[in-house]
């Protein structure tokens, strides 16, 4: 039998949580985000302006997470046990899928919070294979093929094997 190509093998590359408000709901939001992952939240910022929604450059929009290394997989099955290990098809894009958590008293032992109240936030997880590197380092970058997308169904037959997660 031949071994597959360990440069064909598709792998989680990061786990990022994002929370998309602005004033007091922003800190409840960092809060929030800090006390789930024991990471520091970091702050985005607008850069256009927009008078309709009262947007302006430099205004803090919304709050995010990265997650690598090993939490990133306790942390995801976690959260994939708020959603009942189910995600909808239409949420998968090439290399990546996401996901909302309307509340996040839904995730497996995480309690209410008084001070912060109820909140959601979404879920991205970005896949990557071997040799993805070549493309975004300084010195001596290299193009990356077609082939090293990760398709859809790549990104269902890996999340159906490694956590049961079902795709409706």
């Amino acid at each position: 039998m031949a071994e597959e190509n360990k440069m064909r093998e598709v792998k989680i590359e990061k786990v990022v949580l994002s929370i998309s408000s602005s004033g007091e709901n922003l800190d409840k939001g960092t809060k929030l985000l800090e006390r789930i992952t024991g990471e520091k939240a970091a702050k985005r910022k607008t850069r256009k302006r927009i008078p309709a929604l009262g947007v302006r450059p430099g205004l803090e929009i919304g709050v995010m997470v990265t997650l690598r290394g090993k939490d990133k997989i306790n942390l995801l099955k976690r959260f994939l046990g708020a959603v009942s290990n189910k995600i909808p098809k239409k949420s998968i894009k090439e290399n990546h899928f996401s996901f909302g958590i309307k509340e996040y008293i839904e995730i497996p032992g995480i309690e209410y919070q008084r001070d912060i109240g109820i909140m959601g936030f979404d879920v991205t997880v970005v896949f990557k294979r071997t040799g993805k590197r070549v493309g975004i380092k300084k010195i001596k970058k290299g193009k990356i093929p077609k082939k090293q997308i990760i398709t859809k169904e790549e990104i269902i037959k890996f999340m159906k094997e490694k956590f049961g997660t079902e795709f409706i």
